[in-house]
């Protein structure tokens, strides 16, 4: 269910901006073809500098349309990231157009003033027909930003910027041709107002600095884009997310891309090297998650690296060495003996492996546990194969009076409330028994395994036989025996 109301959600997004784009497409048409006819018409420098740039604006509605439409398609062999950079690459593409057309209406605006002056016939149209266009161009240009924001497209934004601009340049066109016509009035002309006649070729100058400032922003903007820049605000946070996550230890590398409308992102984190793979896992989510917060629908790659957290106890720092060699290691123990530590440990091997094969292996384990522990001067592996580890307890009888000894020697400690579930049973001619034992609640685990281990010793010092006593501690409010 949630994938296709994904799927209908991208249909939706696709569908919204290829509408805008193809409304912009039609705008731009007929304000273009409105203002060159006026233009031509007229005379009026001004008039054609804002068609040419709406020419431009035309022309990159086109490209927007049309990369709107292949940005759009889904990654492929040739593009894994996606085709969101055609986006990027068609608004660069625009900020040339945008350059050409000003360094055409600058040079013109030059001509008109200094070498061939040019008299605007002036009519009630141009300014019908620039009034329209700032309408339209207000209506589009917000919408487009609009969309643009909705769906983080590039192109659409670099739209929405020339439409904007359309209307400054419009502005500019609208005072040129009223001070020209003022300038070139009889009453101008005797107030001393005939310089305003040169008023359209400056406001085509306006235009075309307009023009410059726009393409400079969005430029600027577009090779960021291109060349995978990301604001320092957004990698700030990000950053701030991700370490704000219990049990990332650092952020060994960062990277961050966007691609259109969508980001992709890199991280190496730090975990400590003493964690499941089961958490390992949870924990790629929780930082994946805290990346989305920021960064909604991001495509995030997470790596983590084992690190010592750096306050790890001798044992963990063995388990750690095992671990990294892939071994099973139990009944690790430390003693220490004039000053010097000495570790002794089990070891599972693949049964198959030949005793020699089995030595060396276990000896570089011995080897990497005395490097990390330079503390440690001697240690002792016991080398078992898998299969003798798989003990298979023949159930007997249940021996009244092993039971009776058992709860004797619990009778003797006030905190055990209950013994019950007692199994005995032999391994290799070995007796062994285990039982449940209930305890307060609230008792700390410290002391939970005083008790314990003091009721295992009470109990060998009466049946020394027993080879092997397992005890499993359970709270009051979950014994259903008592």
């Amino acid at each position: 269910m949630s994938q296709v109301v994904g799927e209908n959600m991208l249909h939706g997004a696709v569908a919204e901006k290829r509408s805008a784009a193809f409304l912009s497409v039609a705008a731009a048409c007929a304000i273009t073809a409105l203002k060159l006819v006026v233009g031509i018409f007229t005379g009026s420098l001004g008039m054609l500098s804002d068609a040419a740039h709406s020419g431009v604006d035309l022309i990159g509605a086109g490209l927007t349309f049309v990369s709107v439409r292949v940005s759009d398609k889904p990654a492929d062999e040739n593009h894994p990231y996606g085709h969101g950079k055609v986006e990027n690459l068609s608004a660069f593409v625009e900020t040339f157009l945008m350059l050409a057309s000003s360094v055409w209406i600058l040079i013109e605006a030059i001509i008109r003033i200094f070498v061939h002056p040019v008299t605007v016939r002036l009519s009630v149209w141009p300014f019908l027909v620039l009034l329209t266009s700032i309408a339209v161009d207000f209506g589009r240009s917000r919408k487009l930003k609009s969309v643009a924001e909705k769906h983080q497209s590039d192109a659409l934004a670099a739209n929405a910027l020339h439409f904007a601009s359309d209307i400054w340049s419009s502005v500019a066109v609208l005072i040129g041709l009223g001070a020209s016509w003022l300038g070139n009035s009889a009453m101008g002309r005797s107030n001393g107002l005939g310089w305003m006649r040169f008023a359209d070729p400056v406001a085509a100058i306006v235009v075309a600095l307009l023009i410059l400032y726009f393409a400079w922003k969005l430029a600027w903007r577009t090779i960021g884009a291109l060349t995978d820049a990301i604001p320092e605000e957004i990698s700030r946070r990000v950053l701030g997310e991700l370490r704000a996550v219990d049990g990332v230890l650092s952020i060994d590398q960062a990277r961050m891309r966007r691609s259109g409308g969508r980001y992709f992102a890199d991280f190496s984190l730090s975990l400590s090297r003493q964690l499941t793979f089961q958490r390992t896992e949870e924990l790629v989510r929780e930082a994946t998650a805290a990346v989305q917060r920021i960064l909604p629908e991001a495509d995030v790659v997470i790596h983590t690296v084992p690190r010592s957290p750096g306050e790890e106890s001798i044992f963990d720092k063995v388990r750690a060495v095992a671990s990294r060699n892939n071994v099973v290691l139990h009944d690790v123990s430390v003693q220490s003996f004039k000053g010097e530590l000495r570790v002794e440990q089990h070891i599972e091997v693949k049964e198959t492996m030949p005793l020699r094969d089995a030595h060396d292996f276990v000896r570089r384990i011995e080897d990497e546990i005395r490097q990390e522990l330079p503390q440690v001067s001697s240690v002792l592996t016991h080398i078992e194969s898998e299969p003798a580890t798989i003990e298979n307890p023949q159930r007997i009888e249940r021996d009244r009076k092993l039971e009776k000894r058992l709860r004797h020697a619990a009778s003797t400690l006030p905190e055990i409330i209950d013994i019950h579930e007692v199994i005995t049973g032999r391994t290799r001619d070995k007796l062994q028994i285990s039982c449940h034992c209930t305890l307060p609640d609230e008792m700390p685990m410290q002391r939970v395994h005083e008790v314990i281990t003091e009721l295992e010793d009470r109990f060998k010092v009466e049946c020394p036989d027993v080879y092997r006593v397992l005890i499993h501690p359970e709270p009051v409010t979950d014994n259903h025996h008592h």
